[in-house]
This record gives C-alpha cells, structure tokens and sequence, in this order.
C-alpha cells in the first residue's frame, strides 16, 4: 500500500496565523481582554478553544460568552481571509507526492461548508482523495474526526503508512487515538517548545515534514 498524508489545513497548508490573531483580538474585545501578539498566542494557544479562552480570561467563559467569541471570531477571520495564502513551497509538495504515486487528504477543524471552497479557491482541490472539515459545533478536539475521516478513506489507505501533518499537540494525541503518525511543524499555532515533549518528530519547515513522513513509513 502507498504512504498517505492527511494534511491538517489551518497554519499548515494554509498561512493564515495573522488572521487567527486579528480574529481573536475581535473576538476578545467583546469580553473585555486586551489584544494579544503572535508570539503571545502561539505560547498561550490551546485546544480544546475554550480552555484557550479560560487562560487569558481567568474564568471560563458562560455559554453566552462562548457564541458571542465564536460569532465575533468567525466575523472577522471572514474578513481577513482573502489576505490568507498557502504556505510557502505547499503546491510543489503536494504535487509531487502525488506524482510519486502516493495519497493525501485534508482533515481540518475549520467548518466544512468554508473549507472545501477554500481549498478550491487555491486551485489545490485535485491533489486530495478527500476534503473534510468540521462538521457540527466549533471549539472541540480532533480526534473524532479524525477517526471518522479515516473510515471514510477505508481501503484506500494502510493506516500503518499513514501520517498526519499539523501544527498543533491536538493532531498528535488525535494521530495517536487513531493508530497513525504524525509530524508537527512550527510555523503554526504553537511554539516549539510546546511541541517537542509530545514525543513526535517536529520540524520546521513542510518540506521537512512530508521528507519525515516519508521515513516514517518505509
């Protein structure tokens, strides 16, 4: 069977940390917190989002408050989207793997019903077997839809030769309820150093990450 990638989309294929910032200080404002920095998400950024929100609010946030930080979140992220592009190099690589006769997918924590026109909207549709966001209430884990994205992979994929790519701890502990790999790349939501204790390789470039999947799986 050939090496599959299931590529995470937010902060790994797709470039948009300064998007995720400016949408959160608009989703922060309306509960009074102050904005934040790049670097200050990246250090404080947690999931599931509402522990996220519990850190920098000291509390966590009612059910109210929690619809109206999503709903002023999206608001803006809606906004900043069209200055958002791929990551560097991501089309080379992804047509090249593709050319090496293996697979790759898209599962992301995004809505579906933005994500597959997004990814469409990049021309980059064609390189995945399948697309698939969040389907259902925003701020949870990934590893349910992991598991449910890779069912529907079926056959098609040797989960012994699989391997997510993303930028955050949540797609390592999903990889690892799953029974996959993952590698994890620094230029997203987290540092690095809240990434090199979860016992995973992590690197600092996709080319990088798509060499170590390679490895992996031989």
């Amino acid at each position: 069977m050939r090496t599959h990638i299931v590529w995470d989309w937010n902060g790994t294929l797709l470039s948009d940390m300064a998007a995720v910032v400016g949408a959160s200080n608009a989703a922060f404002a309306t509960v009074g917190l102050a904005p934040i920095t790049l670097e200050e998400y990246r250090a404080h950024y947690e999931i599931p989002i509402p522990r996220f929100y519990e850190r920098l609010m000291g509390r966590v946030p009612t059910a109210g408050e929690w619809t109206v930080l999503d709903d002023a979140f999206d608001a803006k992220y809606s906004e900043l989207f069209p200055d958002c592009g791929l990551t560097p190099g991501v089309e080379g690589l992804l047509a090249g793997w593709n050319e090496a006769g293996r697979s790759q997918s898209v599962l992301s924590m995004y809505g579906h019903d933005k994500l597959v026109p997004a990814v469409d909207a990049f021309g980059i549709t064609r390189y995945f077997t399948r697309v698939d966001g969040r389907r259902g209430e925003s701020g949870g884990r990934k590893a349910g839809h992991l598991a449910l994205h890779l069912d529907a992979l079926g056959a098609g994929i040797d989960r012994g030769r699989t391997v997510l790519i993303g930028d955050a701890a949540d797609d390592a502990e999903a990889a690892l309820s799953s029974g996959i790999k993952s590698v994890l790349y620094t230029g997203g939501s987290h540092t690095r150093e809240k990434l090199v204790h979860l016992g995973v390789p992590v690197v600092d470039s996709l080319a990088e990450a798509v060499a170590v999947a390679e490895e992996l799986t031989r």
